[in-house]
């Protein structure tokens, strides 16, 4: 299988990764791990939700960091079945980056040996203790609407909206609401009023949160109606900030 193109890479400190084409590390500088369990999880209310099935789908596969959070979580809870993980990945990192970045997390790292070995022979579906992966590489504004699957929740993890518009945009956000279950939730770390409103115009009830390691908000929501009604907002006004990350 053609894995796709991958990206280019600087290394901050020698082991943070940073797209060279959008100038953004691909995890928070202070602390990845911590980050994904106070935005994706704690936002989406993880893992008190989970249960066997429970299906997470995400914008932005990166480093693998947010699935292995996750499956750790997950055998935390000691609770039996499988979670179901699909990510939307259009640069997919080479396997030895993805050992380089992740090895700034030990916790992450020691468990990320069958993730890492598949990537390597270009798998795109892995299974995994407790989590099952699928990985969807392409442009998200063209895959997601092929997709056939509906998500209990969303990770959504593109880069910077300044940086990485397309990521972001009004369609790809009414898809993501198109492919959520009823009552099922988002959370991201950009508080932009744009995502904000283009989440909320989909059927989101959105609202702010704190963010993580002083990032002043980031933001979650659920999803309460059908795309098209009127926003469902709570909290502040979605005109009330400009934050573009």
């Amino acid at each position: 299988m053609d894995p796709g193109p991958q990206p280019e890479l600087d290394w901050k400190d020698g082991r943070i990764p940073v797209a060279r084409a959008f100038d953004d590390p691909y995890f928070s500088l202070a602390g990845g791990l911590e980050e994904c369990r106070h935005v994706f999880l704690a936002g989406n209310d993880l893992p008190q939700r989970l249960c066997d099935g429970f299906h997470i789908a995400e914008l932005g596969f990166g480093t693998g960091l947010n699935l292995l959070t996750l499956a750790l979580e997950w055998a935390r809870t000691g609770r039996p079945g499988c979670l179901r993980f699909t990510s939307f990945e259009a640069f997919p990192m080479a396997a030895a980056d993805m050992a380089r970045a992740l090895a700034a997390f030990p916790a992450a790292a020691a468990i990320a040996a069958p993730l890492l070995a598949a990537r390597a022979q270009g798998a795109t579906e892995i299974a995994l203790p407790g989590v099952d992966l699928r990985l969807i590489l392409g442009d998200a504004r063209e895959t997601l609407g092929q997709w056939d699957g509906v998500a209990d929740a969303w990770f959504l993890d593109g880069f910077s909206p300044a940086k990485n518009p397309q990521m972001w945009g009004e369609a790809l956000m009414a898809e993501v609401a198109r492919h959520t279950a009823p009552g099922g939730s988002f959370a991201t770390y950009t508080a932009a009023g744009h995502v904000r409103r283009a989440l909320a115009a989909t059927g989101f009830q959105v609202e702010r949160a704190p963010g993580f390691a002083g990032k002043r908000h980031m933001t979650k929501g659920r999803l309460v109606g059908a795309p098209g009604q009127a926003p469902v907002i709570a909290g502040p006004s979605l005109q009330a900030s400009a934050s573009s990350s």
